[in-house]
């Protein structure tokens, strides 16, 4: 089904992981991307590549998304290059884990940089061409970690956690322009990173899981495509996990 034919998307981190899954999988729906990425050129080019495989015009761009600056720059260049987009999702994230005790001030600024500033920089510097169209959807990766919390893990869980009260403010000050914006809360996702963790340490996290196994990243991916179509137009200013069952 190509519920998203004739839309356009903004995905940023969109080069690996969960962020590569969702342009993926937009693309599988009709929909034309622009992505953004830091620092992976080969993998970014790959999925240039995707273009032609599902007939849509996919681009990479090279940009912070923590730095305002950049962002709006970023915004300039998608409507210069795709004239409108209707999708935002803001997923560029980053971990560095440790014990408060030991967490260092530069770890703490980075998380909340990249995870949290960023949402507020591409959402402020979008919001202008979904008002100027009266409709949009904005779409932010928060984490069951931002619901729950978790040791060792304070700068991360309380970027998510913003990025929560966030996607509820939003919700509230653009629903009456059409505007929609959801979060979506990932429990334990396999991806890359997760399978090269300890494996006695991700068995113990997978027993934790009511469902008694990890989420693929087309499980987010999948919801991203409802929650940015029609299916999903009366839903807005929701906290969605999509965790297994983690927390209920």
């Amino acid at each position: 089904m190509k519920d998203l034919k004739n839309k356009t998307a903004i995905v940023t981190g969109g080069s690996k992981g969960i962020g590569k899954g969702i342009v993926e999988k937009l693309a599988e729906s009709g929909c034309d991307v622009a992505f953004t990425y830091l620092s992976s050129e080969e993998s970014a080019k790959e999925i240039e590549k995707l273009s032609d495989k599902y007939n849509v015009k996919i681009k990479k761009y090279q940009s912070d998304a923590s730095d305002f600056d950049q962002s709006s720059k970023l915004i300039e260049n998608i409507l210069d290059d795709f004239d409108s987009y209707d999708i935002l999702i803001n997923n560029a994230g980053i971990t560095k884990d440790n014990l408060l005790l030991r967490m260092d001030e530069d770890s703490w600024k980075k998380v909340i940089d990249i995870n949290l500033n960023s949402c507020f920089n591409l959402t402020k510097c979008a919001i202008r061409e979904f008002m100027k169209k009266k409709e949009g959807v904005i779409i932010n990766i928060s984490s069951i970690v931002g619901v729950k919390g978790n040791a060792g893990q304070s700068n991360y869980s309380a970027s998510k956690a913003g990025i929560n009260g966030f996607t509820k403010s939003v919700a509230l000050e653009l629903g009456s322009r059409n505007i929609r914006c959801n979060a979506i809360a990932p429990g334990f996702i396999e991806t890359d990173m997760t399978n090269k963790g300890d494996g006695k340490l991700l068995e113990s996290w997978i027993e934790s899981i009511p469902l008694k196994r990890a989420g693929h990243v087309e499980d987010i991916a999948n919801l991203c495509v409802y929650l940015a179509s029609e299916k999903g137009s009366y839903i807005t200013g929701q906290i969605i996990k999509v965790d297994g069952g983690l927390v209920t």
